[in-house]
């Protein structure tokens, strides 16, 4: 009697049932169609990325390596004595200085020798490049290419190697690397950190902690939340009126009398991990708060029924039970700021430059923005060094991405360990 007054009668309850199973149908199909999309569009991604990554390249000489020494085609097959020889007689007399005062030649190896012989003195150039796809399904094009192009070379290219990790940049795409612009993120994630994850973590501890419910902290909440949706280039003009101009005696060293050349009126490493920093330290407080809220109260209320203060239960027992979720989020957010480009590029970075960064103090171009420079060049070559740098931002990302996924786990554990 009282089930037939709450749902009706059988067939009504059978009805109800089988329409609330076919919206569920829908919504599962509508889920899978989202998932099955997202795949996909990861799956191209990781598809054009890769394709031109690797492939066939055509070449040409300046210098055929068979004009180098009789009977040999290839610098590979060059004796020891025939490098070394070929070295002294073949470069430019400045270059010549330049090598022996870095190094020997009678020091160097025979890969290092076969590397300056092929950079300085045959000095191959690129003529077209073809993705992987295409050299595996487009042979016939590239025959008919090579035979229109007499002196051309074919040659299976990954450019993605360990020269390229340590190489500098380059106007050759066959020599370009990108050791300084690694060197740049790894300079400008370690500023990002050391200024956002302590002011960060100490905002939310006051915010979730000690802060009264009132009027001004609920406007303080909500600016924190409108500041983490800001465009990132918003951040780079701040950054570029606050940290390059306002305070470029800072920023560029002056005032410390520790000015370098490579320095550019505040537009330095300092400048950019600040800027990245401001934009970081909304998410970071953020996520600590989140945290800090996921600690049951009741360990609170036990830390001061034995008589801690409000520092001693957040410091003892707050932050410990916390932190594995503290150091994951900022981690994360820390990997959002290696992957900006419009905020530096505001602030001055450099879209070309070889020299290594020696501090905070120098000029600076981070990976992003050498893969945005690399990509809008016309020549094809350099589309295929931004795939291998791609590549190569991808791995660091998942270093991060994992290294935070590591720390979360260990800390998890070594907390039930030790309850």
């Amino acid at each position: 009697m009282q089930s037939s007054l709450a749902f009706g009668s059988e067939e009504n309850v059978l009805s109800l049932m089988e329409k609330r199973r076919k919206v569920s149908l829908i919504w599962q199909a509508v889920f899978l169609l989202a998932t099955s999309l997202a795949i996909l569009f990861l799956v191209l991604l990781l598809f054009s990325i890769i394709d031109s990554t690797f492939g066939y390249a055509a070449l040409a000489y300046e210098v055929e390596p068979s004009s180098l020494v009789e009977g040999r085609q290839h610098l590979s097959e060059f004796s020891r004595l025939q490098l070394e020889e070929t070295a002294r007689s073949r470069l430019s007399s400045g270059i010549l200085r330049r090598v022996e005062y870095e190094k020997p030649i009678a020091d160097r190896s025979d890969k290092d020798l076969t590397a300056l012989l092929e950079q300085y003195v045959v000095k191959p150039s690129v003529l077209r490049t073809w993705g992987l796809w295409e050299s595996l399904t487009n042979q016939d094009e590239i025959e008919m290419y090579l035979q229109e192009q007499d002196q051309a070379v074919l040659t299976f290219k990954n450019w993605l190697t360990f020269d390229f990790l340590f190489a500098d940049q380059s106007a050759n795409p066959l020599y370009a690397g990108i050791r300084t612009a690694l060197l740049g993120s790894l300079w400008i994630i370690l500023i990002t950190f050391l200024f956002a994850f302590p002011i960060g973590v100490g905002s939310a501890i006051y915010l979730q902690e000690y802060a009264k419910p009132n009027r001004l902290s609920r406007l303080l909440q909500l600016n924190i939340f409108n500041l983490s949706a800001v465009p990132s280039i918003i951040y780079g003009l701040l950054g570029l009126a606050v940290f390059v101009r306002a305070m470029e005696g800072l920023t560029s060293g002056s005032v410390f009398s520790t000015t370098v050349d490579t320095t550019a009126n505040g537009r330095t490493i300092l400048s950019g991990g600040l800027t990245l920093g401001l934009l970081v330290l909304p998410i970071i407080i953020i996520n600590t708060q989140e945290a800090l809220k996921a600690v049951p109260d009741s360990l609170r209320m036990s830390s001061y029924g034995i008589g801690a203060t409000k520092w001693q239960t957040t410091w003892g027992q707050v932050l410990p039970v916390s932190i594995d979720r503290i150091l994951t989020g900022t981690i994360l957010a820390l990997s959002r700021a290696l992957g900006e480009t419009a905020p530096l590029v505001v602030i001055g970075a450099s879209t070309f430059i070889s020299v290594d960064p020696s501090g905070i103090f120098s000029k600076f171009t981070t990976l992003p923005i050498q893969i945005y420079q690399w990509s809008a060049r016309p020549q094809g070559a350099y589309r295929n060094v931004a795939g291998a740098a791609i590549i190569a931002l991808m791995i660091l990302l998942m270093i991060l991405n994992s290294s935070a996924i590591i720390i979360r786990d260990r800390l998890s554990k070594k907390k039930r360990m030790e309850a």
